[in-house]
């Protein structure tokens, strides 16, 4: 059972963007009926309430609860999923209300997340943000957490069992921290590692389910999952790709955003969100068949600006050209996404592709080619000795030749080169 509440004085909402304070509660809640499917629950009621203010002890009110709890019996419900997140008292008083278990918004995000996380760093994230979530929530889980208790070197005199629980998620999450600390350093020098030699990272950013994984396959050849299911991937993948002028680039899938996303979450995946801090060029991927395109894109550009990353350059690529109208004016499509989104004179370069079928996709590679601010590449002419054979083989490898003329004793040949090519390559300039 899915329950929302719209709060007519809520005190919550940013005033930072009026877009997504009129991101209404029906459309949060069916975007939470769809991470519910996500996790496996079929959802059987969906219910809205609307209030002027939450009510401190229930969030929704006695009477609604009681109602709620009839309807839960009749529907023969296992789960109460609440679009808002909960207090403690409010999560132990509902507890106590209802005949089944009770969970918010952010608990049912990180389920999502710890059944998807594949790689070390990755469940170690979703472990962070976990006990970060649960630490003010102890005394929520009944007299059992805060029973006395004894024991050698357990606890000291009348130390409770909820001080005891409190003490060791500390020592946790101080552990935690620091593994992933080490995984941030990895990867500070892997990136010093590819800065050595030219090779910029392009990351792939957008809300959930906009088309990321497929578009990051069809580009790269790579077999990451793609689904329609809310974080069907979640671990960062990083692949290589050729670009028409020969650089050779880093393209990033991340994990898609979402609207409301859980703070703890933001900062448990710090690690991960580097990949995008860091990148030369973003490629913000928006559904361009949803209803909800502006406000999507609005929240994406919300998390980019909390993460630091609002400066780098990025192209806005409309994802799914398949699934609109045959003959839609697309650049029409994009200004007015970007005007309903709140982006003021903020007007990115966009294409609109599909993925599925690869509409487009050679517009949008040559426009990554041409915004890519490193290594940019430089026509020039070259001789080659008939015997070097290792510096011509480089620059057909790393370069776009134009032309290539053979004399008795050498070849000269035009080519556009990339900066750390040309570098290499100086002595046989002509």
């Amino acid at each position: 059972m899915l329950v929302g509440v719209d709060l007519r004085r809520d005190s919550s909402r940013s005033s930072a963007s009026d877009l997504l304070a009129e991101n209404t509660a029906e459309e949060s809640l069916d975007e939470l009926a769809v991470l519910a499917e996500s996790a496996g629950a079929e959802v059987v009621s969906k219910t809205l309430q609307r209030r002027d203010t939450a009510e401190a002890a229930t969030l929704i009110g006695a009477g609604k609860v009681r109602e709620l709890a009839g309807q839960a019996e009749a529907l023969d419900a296992n789960a109460i999923l609440f679009d808002r997140d909960l207090t403690p008292t409010q999560l132990r008083n509902l507890e106590k209300a209802f005949p089944c278990k009770v969970l918010d918004r952010t608990q049912l995000i990180l389920d999502i997340f710890a059944r998807r996380a594949r790689t070390r760093e990755g469940q170690l994230q979703v472990e962070l943000a976990q006990l970060n979530y649960l630490l003010p929530r102890l005394t929520g889980r009944g007299t059992s957490m805060s029973r006395l208790g004894g024991g050698i070197g357990t606890r000291g005199p009348g130390e409770t069992q909820l001080e005891t629980d409190r003490r060791r998620i500390n020592r946790r999450i101080k552990r935690i921290e620091e593994q992933l600390e080490t995984v941030r350093s990895h990867r500070s020098v892997q990136r010093r590692q590819r800065q050595a030699v030219p090779l910029a990272t392009v990351a792939l950013v957008g809300y959930t389910n906009a088309g990321k994984s497929t578009l990051f396959n069809r580009l790269t050849s790579a077999e990451v999952l793609a689904d329609a299911k809310m974080f069907a991937t979640l671990d960062p993948t990083v692949r290589q790709l050729q670009l028409p002028s020969r650089r050779r680039t880093l393209l990033s899938d991340t994990v898609g955003f979402i609207s409301n996303l859980p703070a703890t979450l933001v900062k448990a995946f710090r690690a991960t969100l580097e990949e995008v801090t860091e990148a030369s060029l973003l490629l913000h991927l928006v559904d361009a068949s949803s209803p909800r395109a502006a406000q999507q894109t609005a929240q994406v550009m919300q998390v980019l600006r909390e993460i630091g990353a609002q400066e780098t350059p990025r192209i806005l690529v409309l994802t799914k050209l398949d699934a609109l109208e045959p003959g839609a004016d697309t650049g029409t499509l994009a200004a007015r996404i970007l005007a309903d989104a709140g982006t003021g004179d903020f007007r990115p370069k966009s294409v609109c592709v599909s993925a599925r079928t690869g509409q487009n996709l050679d517009r949008l590679v040559a426009l990554i080619d041409e915004m890519l601010p490193v290594d940019r590449t430089t026509a020039a002419r070259f001789r080659f000795s008939n015997t070097e054979g290792a510096p011509r083989h480089l620059l057909h490898e790393y370069a776009r030749v134009i032309d290539e003329t053979w004399h008795d004793a050498h070849c000269e040949v035009t080519a556009e080169v990339p900066a750390s090519v040309l570098e290499r390559l100086r002595a046989y300039l002509l």
